[in-house]
């Protein structure tokens, strides 16, 4: 009996054991010895690595440019993520009206998602280019006054955050698009025998009702927006005068520019702190908000 019992509870294990294994090979060790560096002092080269304890994190917590990353973190974020939201469900809620020609459309909104983006970066610096590129000509023609749009610190960010959002809206609509059409259709003939309106079925049935595929394009967008790096790799460097560095490409700067392996370290456990409260923050919030059918 007591073997038939160590049996039956050693089945999950050898079900989740597949899963396991690179689960702990490439995240858990990973973290893990990322943890550990970040309590070192490593050049990268050297064969030994010293031990400064805290060292790093107050060298980091009192550095100016870690908390200007910080801010431009959360910009980015909140930039980049409720605008991909609010334009996917927009344009979800066009296309779902089965308008002429929608499938062609819809393929070209979501093909900027499966051009990788280093390719889509290149192409928008060439857009943004300050003398010739479309965005001044576009702003000339309409009398406008031109834009430093990657050399000026004031508008750098925002044109980073507007290849972001154009390249990552079309993917939001297609999610956005699958939940409008499993909304029951028999819900929305009930609102319509109660005399609802077309703005009241929508923000009492249907915005309910795709709440879940609201939660999860929000935590996979707020996950994304902390990693992003190719698009400001492209485009700015982390510049003009850092006002582009998120708290990923300081990272990038500390471990590979200036080979302080041990203050790179630190700053990605803080991202990763980071990343857990802002993603638990997210499902505890849900609980109150998400509507699952």
């Amino acid at each position: 009996m007591t073997r038939s019992k160590f049996i039956s509870g050693l089945k999950p294990v050898l079900f989740t054991l597949p899963a396991m294994v690179p689960f702990v090979l490439f995240w858990l060790a990973p973290l893990l010895y990322v943890l550990y560096l970040s309590f070192t002092e490593w050049d990268f080269m050297s064969p030994e690595k010293t031990f400064v304890g805290l060292q790093n994190y107050a060298d980091l917590f009192s550095n100016p440019a870690f908390y200007k990353a910080l801010r431009v973190t959360l910009l980015f974020c909140a930039g980049s993520v409720l605008p991909i939201i609010l334009l996917g469900l927009g344009l979800a809620l066009l296309m779902n009206r089965k308008l002429k020609g929608s499938a062609i459309y819809q393929v070209l909104l979501f093909s900027p998602w499966v051009t990788p983006t280093v390719a889509v970066s290149i192409v928008w610096s060439w857009i943004y280019e300050p003398e010739v590129g479309l965005a001044n000509t576009v702003l000339d023609v309409l009398g406008l006054e031109k834009i430093g749009w990657l050399q000026d610190p004031k508008w750098a960010l925002a044109g980073v955050l507007l290849v972001t959002i154009w390249k990552s809206m079309g993917w939001a609509m297609i999610f956005y698009l699958v939940a409008l059409r499993n909304v029951p259709s028999d819900l929305l003939e009930a609102g319509d025998l109660d005399g609802a309106s077309a703005t009241q079925k929508f923000f009492r049935i249907t915005l309910p009702l795709i709440s879940p595929t609201t939660l999860f394009l929000f935590v996979v967008q707020l996950i994304q927006a902390l990693q992003a790096y190719d698009q400001i790799n492209v485009l700015t460097q982390g510049g003009p005068s850092g006002s582009t560095r998120t708290l990923l490409y300081l990272y990038y700067q500390s471990a590979f520019e200036s080979f302080q392996i041990g203050e790179a370290s630190s700053v990605a456990v803080v991202l990763v702190i980071i990343c857990m409260l802002l993603s638990v923050f997210s499902f505890g919030v849900s609980k109150r908000t998400t509507h699952y059918q």
